[in-house]
């Protein structure tokens, strides 16, 4: 079970499957590997206090005869570094299952170390570069944070010039653009644009940006009226403040403002505009389930078809004997008078 564990969140941080023999610990070559590899991206991360160079370097010893001494010193002083709460993954002789402990427990400390350089990449506090607003400047933060995670990319320290940023992202995207399928960067816009189809092409995006807005702004205010409808109950007398603490925070984030822009157009690729019929087989697979199976019953009939229904006729229909005509309405009318 635990080994299962260790190979799934192995996967999970893009380190493969579990070597084999690893769980041998530091005599296994391919365990001292791992860990030196884990160990590496933490000092990268910043995870290891300073110089993390030295402590990731000391892992990195050869397959020589004190190779495992060393490497057992090293991980020492790395553990040490994380103030690790388990002192006898390193002890002697070592306990069982010992390895596999030391391995989760770098796993998760590179988990959190990821998590942590994210959450300060998407953090819009850090000051915009010069002439540029701070919405605008957090939203290239933003950007950078999600393609650095996408390539799988540390955060750059500080003072990193943007051109050396922009030759690593580039050469990081050049060592993976053989390994896609052929045809599947081809851009959706093949056509060059000059300065006339630029501003057209402004203009209806500006266009589609203020009708999506009206349409989520009409969306947001019928949410809002079913919102209210839901505190109209007696229960939310009681259940109101549980209602609006799982309700406020989702609904902050729902803006009419659109955040789709030519940016977009310019980065969509030829395969977004396969359009596959929603009968298909392919399509069929992930919405087929078994409800799709049961018959609605026969239904009663109602109405709502104004088009297919046709005035009734008034019905001839001759004078009272008791006298309901003009005479009797006139006598009635003058006995009420009369009271």
């Amino acid at each position: 079970m635990e080994l299962a564990a260790l190979a799934r969140d192995l996967r999970a941080l893009g380190y493969g499957g579990f070597p084999e023999g690893a769980a041998r610990g530091p005599p296994c070559p391919d365990f001292r590997a791992l860990c030196a590899r884990l160990a590496a991206e933490l000092a990268a991360l910043g995870a290891l206090g300073r110089p993390p160079e030295e402590r990731a370097e000391a892992l990195r010893a050869g397959d020589g005869p004190g190779a495992e001494e060393e490497f057992r010193r090293g991980m020492s002083g790395l553990l040490r570094a994380l103030r690790c709460p388990d002192r006898a993954l390193l002890a002697e002789p070592p306990e069982p299952g010992a390895a596999l402990r030391l391995l989760r427990f770098l796993c998760t400390e590179l988990q959190a170390a990821r998590l942590l350089r994210l959450r300060a990449l998407q953090d819009p506090s850090p000051v915009p570069p010069p002439g540029e607003g701070g919405e605008e400047g957090a939203g290239i933060v933003r950007e950078l944070a999600l393609t650095l995670q996408a390539l799988r990319l540390p955060r750059p320290t500080p003072g990193t010039p943007a051109s050396q940023l922009l030759q690593e992202l580039h050469a990081k995207i050049s060592e993976l653009l053989p390994s896609l399928p052929p045809g599947s960067m081809q851009p959706l816009l093949s056509h060059s644009l000059d300065a006339a189809r630029w501003e057209a092409l402004e203009s209806l995006s500006q266009g589609l940006r203020d009708q999506y807005c009206c349409r989520r702004r009409l969306l947001l205010q019928r949410l809002d009226l079913t919102i209210a409808a839901f505190h109209w109950s007696d229960r939310a007398e009681v259940q109101g403040e549980a209602m609006k603490a799982v309700l406020i925070p989702i609904r902050e984030l729902l803006t009419p403002k659109s955040d789709v822009s030519v940016a977009h157009v310019l980065a969509a690729r030829a395969d977004f505009s396969r359009l596959v019929p929603a009968t298909s087989v392919a399509a069929r697979q992930g919405t087929c389930c078994a409800i799709n199976k049961v018959l609605m019953s026969s239904v009663p009939d109602r109405g709502g078809r104004p088009n297919e229904l046709e005035a009734p006729m008034p019905s001839w229909q001759s004078r009272r004997e008791d006298g309901g005509g003009w005479k009797a309405g006139r006598q009635r009318w003058g006995r009420k008078k009369k009271k």
